[in-house]
């Protein structure tokens, strides 16, 4: 969503646009409450909402929600055996607010730009009404908004997405109750999570492009200046020179690090190894930490760290060797192989080949 925001506003100042967002869902989908596509006034498509299954269907939708104004909510549900009927052939169904975005939007948009890029967690809320009407909140105290401003602060300091209100028929009539508490959804943006890489190689520079993907916010840490550059790191949101483990230590102090935060040591080098792991190890506050190495490094390195004073339960922490057995070598089938891992330990797969399984494939 959030790159389809950005490009959103590259469109608007070509036109209005047809924002396309899935506002609930049931069973397996492709993609999540949040997920979005836009359909510009020239017709590009930006972002998708589904496998294919469904973006067909929504491109005309958008085209009549850009030609008559009015919202609609769409519902797809099991395509039929056929494949005729549009719908998702996973077998779950979802809603999907399909709005037009014009001009008058563009400083809104703007702003909900600048709080994401600032990483700011903000609540998006959108009545679901035939012209919507937008709110955002950044605070748990927010002014007085529709009898709903206590409902979307709850999702705001949960970071949970989801319709809050009830149709107006079903408030009782007069002032101050009609009109109020709408249906509304409410898309909350968290911070995106934190992956901090030890190092300065070839192996953490294929990384950081790979974590940026999954929508970790990439810190590249290393003591030594020569190394640690923007040109060697494009793809890092932040590069910090700095020994490892005295930064690590800033972050666990300032509350920067959380249950989200990967840690991943990947320098070789015992001198920044030993004492950052120690530190991320001891730090509970850390999500995840992994350190690359080959067994006799790994074996070496763990002799090190309990001789430092990290305790047997804080060492059954640490992933290392870091990555699942893919067999690649190179710096990017490594990077991959990194990813894998952090993908399957935040949602604890089984890291099986699918067609080994059985079951729903989107949980």
């Amino acid at each position: 969503m959030r790159d389809v925001l950005a490009r959103m506003l590259d469109g608007l100042s070509r036109g209005p646009v047809a924002l396309a967002r899935i506002i609930s869902t049931s069973g397996p989908t492709p993609r999540g409450v949040g997920a979005a596509m836009v359909v510009t006034a020239d017709g590009e498509v930006i972002g998708s909402i589904s496998g294919g299954c469904v973006e067909s269907a929504l491109v005309h939708t958008c085209t009549a929600v850009l030609d008559d104004g009015e919202a609609v909510v769409e519902h797809f549900g099991i395509a039929d055996a056929d494949g005729i009927e549009i719908g998702l052939t996973c077998g779950g169904t979802l809603d999907v607010l399909v709005e037009r975005v014009d001009a008058l939007r563009r400083p809104a948009v703007q702003q909900l730009v600048g709080h994401l890029a600032a990483d700011r967690r903000v609540a998006w809320a959108t009545t679901l009404a035939a012209a919507p009407e937008w709110h955002f909140v950044t605070s748990p105290t927010s002014p007085p908004w529709r009898r709903l401003d206590r409902d979307v602060a709850d999702l705001l300091a949960s970071g949970r997405s989801g319709i809050i209100g009830v149709d107006d028929c079903d408030e009782p009539p007069g002032e101050p109750f009609e009109g109020s508490r709408p249906r509304t959804f409410v898309h909350t943006f968290a911070a995106p999570p934190r992956l901090i890489l030890v190092g300065a190689n070839d192996f953490v520079r294929a990384t950081c492009g790979v974590g940026r993907a999954l929508g970790y916010r990439v810190t590249v840490v290393d003591a030594r200046p020569v190394f640690a550059t923007r040109a060697r790191f494009p793809d890092a949101d932040e590069i910090v020179v700095d020994w490892p483990h005295r930064y690590l230590e800033s972050e666990i102090r300032s509350g920067a690090v959380d249950a989200t935060t990967a840690v991943c040591v990947m320098t070789h080098d015992p001198k920044f190894d030993v004492p950052t792991l120690r530190v991320a190890l001891a730090g509970t506050d850390v999500g995840f930490v992994g350190a690359l190495g080959s067994r006799r490094t790994v074996t070496d390195r763990n002799s090190r760290l309990v001789e430092s004073g990290v305790t047997a339960a804080q060492l059954a922490r640490l992933r290392s060797p870091l990555g699942l057995d893919l067999g690649g070598h190179t710096p990017a089938e490594v990077a991959v192989s990194i990813a894998a891992q952090l993908i399957a330990e935040r949602h604890d797969a089984s890291t099986r080949a699918l067609h080994t399984t059985s079951g729903p494939l989107h949980r």
